[in-house]
Formats: structure tokens, C-alpha cells, sequence
């Protein structure tokens, strides 16, 4: 039963490896940046394994990739080389099985604002299979964590910013996931919504979840975060433990603004 369990728990990891995207820029992004090249490569041969619970916190500044390194992740866009595997299933060639292991949560993917949470939070359960008995029951959980119950019905265009987000991790978890991926899960949050998010990825990461989490705010990593991967310009520059940078006795900001600038001055 123990080597079962332990083979169990290393299928139940999620590996970058060698990813490539590029994009084509356009007239008018060409002006915004300032560059006359046609193409940008937002990710450039990114690698990292998260394992199960455990916080993977995938820090950098805005425009080094990260987003575009998690919608890969979640099967929204294809890699250009390289690949990623989520419980051993490839994004590349069995997208549906891994869309079934992951909730994804970003900013660019909004609720519909005319639909209220309990009407979303039903309609994707039955996207995930879920028979009324588990959809019940998973409501219940959820949205008693988030104090969504008193909102249930009232449409998404009238909650605040922090109840939609809110909302928003409800719905994105209703199949109770395996891998937890959440892209800048704080942004524009008050400082109590901000923690109740926290509080429950560290929840989640205590229940043996694999949780992905993109941020450029080093409070987030320090406070939740087991290991950290720094992301600049669409490169992995460092990743490690927190425990082990700390025996280094440097600290996470230091390191993050030393590998900033000399990725500037490389370039």
C-alpha cells in the first residue's frame, strides 16, 4: 500500500520542460514596444516541476512570461516546442484529460455578467461530469468558504471586485481539482479578500494539491510559497526552495532585483 502510494504521488506532478512561445506582434504593438521586430518570444525554453503539496510560486515582473507560461499550462494556447505534462498527460497531445486535472483561474477570463454564481458554478459543474448529489455538495463547500450564499442569485455585473473573484475561485474549483493554477489570484484585491484567497491555496496545498501560483508581488511568495521560480524575459533565471535560499542568507527581494538588472545590462 506505501510504494503504491508513493508511485501514486510522483504521477501527481506537473513538469514544464523546454517550452517555446512566440507571438506575432502587430503595427500597433510594434509602436507600444518600440521595436521593429515582427515576433517576440514570450516564453524561451522555460523548465520547472511542481509537486504535490506544495505552493510553486512563479514570480516576475509584468511582460516576463508568466501568464503566457500558464495558459499553456491550462491547454488555452499550444506551445511552439516543448511540451508539459500535468499527472502525466502531454497539453500537446491529450489536452481533455489534463483540462479535467486543472482549475484555472485568471484575470483575462471573466464571469458573464448577466448569469449569477449559482446558475455559473451549476453550469460548469455539469462541463466536469458532475451529477446533482456532487455538484450540491461541492456548492455548499465552496460557497460557504467564500461567503458566496448570501450572493448566490444576484448577477455577476453587480458583486464587487472581491465576490467575483471569489466567485470565481468557487466556480474554477467546483470538479475539486488536482492542480490548482491561479494567475495573479490577488491582484486589485482589498487586504481581507487577498488573505481569504491566500489562506485557501495554503489549504489546498495542505491537502496534498499541486498549486501553481503566478505573481510579481514578493509578499504573496514569501508568505505562502514552498518553492519559487524567477521568470525574466521568458526564462527560468532561478528556482528553488525558500527554505534553501534562506540558508543562503539572501533574500528573496535582493535576488529578484540582482537577477533583474543583470538580465537588463545583458541585454
Amino acid at each position: 500500500m506505501g510504494d503504491y502510494k508513493v508511485k501514486e504521488n510522483l504521477m501527481k506532478v506537473l513538469e514544464v520542460k523546454d517550452m517555446k512561445k512566440t507571438f506575432s506582434l502587430s503595427r500597433k504593438q510594434r509602436a507600444i514596444e518600440k521595436t521593429d521586430e515582427t515576433k517576440k518570444v514570450a516564453v524561451n525554453n522555460l523548465s520547472f516541476t511542481a509537486y504535490p503539496g506544495e505552493i510553486y510560486g512563479l514570480l516576475g515582473p509584468n511582460g516576463a512570461g508568466k501568464t503566457t507560461c500558464l495558459r499553456a499550462i491550462s491547454t488555452l494556447i499550444k506551445p511552439d516546442e516543448g511540451d508539459v505534462f500535468v499527472d502525466g498527460f502531454s497539453v500537446r497531445e491529450d489536452s481533455y484529460e489534463v483540462r479535467k486535472r486543472i482549475g484555472f483561474l485568471t484575470s483575462e477570463l471573466k464571469l458573464e455578467d448577466h448569469f449569477s454564481p449559482n446558475y455559473l458554478f451549476d453550469y460548469f459543474a455539469k462541463l466536469h461530469g458532475l451529477n446533482e448529489e456532487e455538484t450540491s455538495i461541492r456548492k455548499e463547500e465552496l460557497f460557504a468558504r467564500f461567503g458566496i450564499e448570501d450572493f448566490r442569485e444576484v448577477k455577476v455585473a453587480d458583486l464587487s471586485t472581491g465576490m467575483k473573484q471569489k466567485a470565481s475561485i468557487a466556480i474554477s474549483l467546483v470538479h475539486d481539482p488536482d492542480f490548482i493554477i491561479f494567475d495573479e489570484p490577488t491582484n486589485g484585491l482589498d487586504i481581507l479578500t487577498a488573505k481569504s484567497v491566500t489562506d485557501y491555496l495554503v489549504e489546498l496545498r495542505d491537502m496534498g494539491k499541486t498549486v501553481i501560483v503566478s505573481t510579481h508581488i514578493l509578499s504573496v511568495v514569501e508568505k505562502i510559497c514552498d518553492r519559487v521560480g524567477i521568470i525574466i524575459n521568458g526564462q527560468m533565471k532561478w528556482t528553488d526552495t525558500l527554505a534553501q535560499l534562506h540558508e543562503s542568507e539572501e533574500e528573496l527581494e535582493s535576488l529578484f532585483f540582482r537577477l533583474v538588472a543583470e538580465s537588463e545590462g545583458a541585454q
